[in-house]
């Protein structure tokens, strides 16, 4: 084969591979930083709230450690020490979120005006971010102005919110219990600060 016939060929070849790459980069759902799985099949761990107040029952959350390692973690360590049990859904607003997780502040009994305002003793995360969207079910982690101070909070959306969009990081999604999850007693005022007695998490377990 002549040299100038191999160059050629050469060329074709790449310029083929170079299409299938891109194709295969490109196609629907080959962003890494989006989960595709289906609901229960992304791999990570699973957590189990029940829930007890105007909403009744329990949810399971699937979280993302492939997206989240380090947000994901936190929340399974916390749960195994048994740390979210009686804590409660402090900051609910109807058709955007439901807030909770304050270990340090948003215990069942305690001074609710606090709620919101702690954590855990472990350090702030850096934060997480990835091309998941916060839709309808979305698990998101609570932060303050600072984008790494992710810690033991947490909020659960009632309805997509893409404002939130790389802005927040997504830790996991319910897939068993969205309807105990939209019973959830609502708060007041444009913060939906909760008056009276919020829902509270009872007990939150590790179950995968």
């Amino acid at each position: 084969m002549r040299k100038a016939t191999l160059v050629a060929w050469l060329l074709f070849l790449a310029g083929v591979g170079l299409v299938v790459w891109y194709y295969f980069a490109t196609v629907p759902g080959s962003d890494p930083a989006v989960v595709n799985d289906a609901p229960g099949q992304a791999g990570g761990p699973q957590i189990e709230i029940t829930v007890a107040g105007e909403a009744n029952g329990k949810v399971l959350i699937e979280l993302f450690d492939n997206l989240a390692p380090q947000h994901a973690e936190r929340i399974t360590r916390l749960a195994d020490e048994g740390a979210y049990d009686g804590v409660v859904f402090h900051r609910v607003i109807d058709g955007f979120m439901a807030q909770t997780g304050d270990v340090a502040f948003g215990l069942e009994g305690g001074d609710m005006s606090r709620a919101g305002i702690g954590g855990s003793d472990y350090p702030d995360l850096p934060a997480e971010f990835s091309n998941e969207p916060f839709v309808r079910g979305v698990v998101g982690m609570a932060r303050s102005s600072n984008p790494d101070s992710g810690n033991s909070q947490f909020f659960i959306m009632f309805d997509e919110a893409p404002f939130l969009d790389g802005e927040y990081t997504v830790v996991g999604r319910v897939i068993e219990g969205m309807d105990v999850v939209m019973d959830i007693k609502r708060g007041e005022g444009p913060n939906g600060a909760v008056i009276g007695q919020p829902d509270v998490m009872t007990n939150v377990d590790v179950v995968k």
